[in-house]
């Protein structure tokens, strides 16, 4: 084992990579980038350096941080939000996604058509297609489901290849969705919906004690063994699906919703997903595929697009709202967990439960979505 592949070092180098957001995000420029897309950028900047392990390369901690820290920093933010708050932003987040889970199949079924990948992948296209429905459905949940069903990591390169176009998209809209609602707003006021009078989701000032921290550290894994032993007796019931409705349901107690710091927690542990985030987005592997790779990132790319425009087109035309259009895009191309992150830099916290929800749903669309595009090509 090399040094950078040393999981020390290199959970050191992604605590550093937020660290530094953190204190950038304070100057007047990252004010305006946010630390979700400056701990991504970062990281990225150094796998792309060779000082830690990038998509090509990956050591088992980084499935570690995917498998375990990116589900239970999603029930660590559940235990802080309040249910109310989806009375008035559930209907419409949830409805502007599943038109953008259907602009998303859409996309791919005509960048299908306009780039010909089989002409180059041959038969691996269909199961590409396939995944990138799945992923830009809900995340990289439904992306593995469906590799994993036809084989396809055992692809080496190939598979390396569309994890690391999957990840340059993918921050890339992140980007896009950053700050598009400013741009946007500049030509267009939005009609900024109110969720609620008083920020019901999460309080500003947490500070956390010992008690509560030792409980809410034990809820976490206790949580998440739960839902590992009813995901092997249901396991049709998506993992991430049953370990927010235990977030959901303990929220509503009085002794859970005491504890401070789960929001805090919660946090830091998807900053830290969002680190890895940024190591997988390997520019190299995109280069050393050449036309394969080209035409792998046209296709996402136009997929991507045509999603992008679809719902922000009916989203102008219904909600007006450009901070909720955007968390609802990134909720369906990168998932809850930067949905939530989109949410915290937009200071739009009323919209965190939603946000979670959606990426649920999506969860729980995208894989079937993924395996119907591979069954119509």
């Amino acid at each position: 084992m090399s040094f950078i592949e040393n999981p020390i070092y290199v959970l050191s180098m992604l605590c550093l990579m937020v660290v530094l957001a953190a204190y950038i995000a304070k100057t007047n420029l990252g004010k305006k980038l946010g630390i979700a897309l400056l701990v991504i950028l970062f990281t990225a900047i150094i796998a792309n350096l060779n000082l830690i392990p990038s998509a090509s390369n990956a050591i088992p901690l980084y499935d570690i941080i995917f498998t375990y820290l990116a589900p239970i920093s999603i029930f660590y933010l559940m235990l802080g939000v309040n249910l109310t708050s989806i009375k008035k932003a559930g209907a419409p987040m949830i409805i502007l996604f599943l038109i953008g889970s259907f602009a998303t199949t859409a996309g791919i079924l005509l960048s299908w058509h306009i780039v010909s990948p089989q002409d180059v992948l041959g038969e691996d296209a269909k199961i590409i297609a396939g995944m990138l429905t799945g992923t830009y459905t809900g995340g990289s949940v439904n992306f593995n489901a469906v590799a994993l069903e036809y084989n396809f990591q055992e692809r080496g390169i190939l598979y390396a290849g569309t994890i690391a176009i999957d990840n340059v998209v993918t921050t890339l809209w992140i980007l896009i969705t950053l700050v598009f609602p400013g741009i946007l707003r500049k030509f267009w006021k939005d009609k900024r919906m109110k969720i609620a009078e008083k920020n019901e989701a999460v309080e500003e000032n947490e500070n956390i004690d010992f008690q509560s921290l030792a409980w809410l550290i034990f809820l976490g894994l206790f949580a998440y063994l739960i839902s590992n032993l009813i995901s092997e007796v249901f396991p049709k019931i998506p993992f991430i699906i049953t370990i927010s409705t235990i977030g959901i349901v303990l929220a509503q107690t009085r002794f859970v919703s005491n504890l401070k710091g789960s929001h805090t927690i919660g946090l830091y542990l998807v900053y830290i997903f969002l680190a890895v985030i940024g190591a997988y987005c390997e520019i190299s592997s995109v280069i050393e595929l050449k036309e394969v790779g080209v035409s792998l990132l046209l296709f996402a790319s136009l997929a991507v697009i045509f999603h992008g425009v679809v719902v922000i087109l009916i989203g102008s035309i219904t909600y007006r709202d450009w901070d909720m259009i955007s968390i609802v895009s990134q909720a369906n191309i990168g998932g809850g967990t930067t949905a939530i992150a989109l949410a915290e830099t937009f200071k739009r916290r009323e919209l965190i439960i939603p946000a979670i929800l959606v990426g649920i749903l999506g969860n729980a669309l995208g894989t079937y979505l993924g395996f119907m595009m591979v069954y119509l090509l």
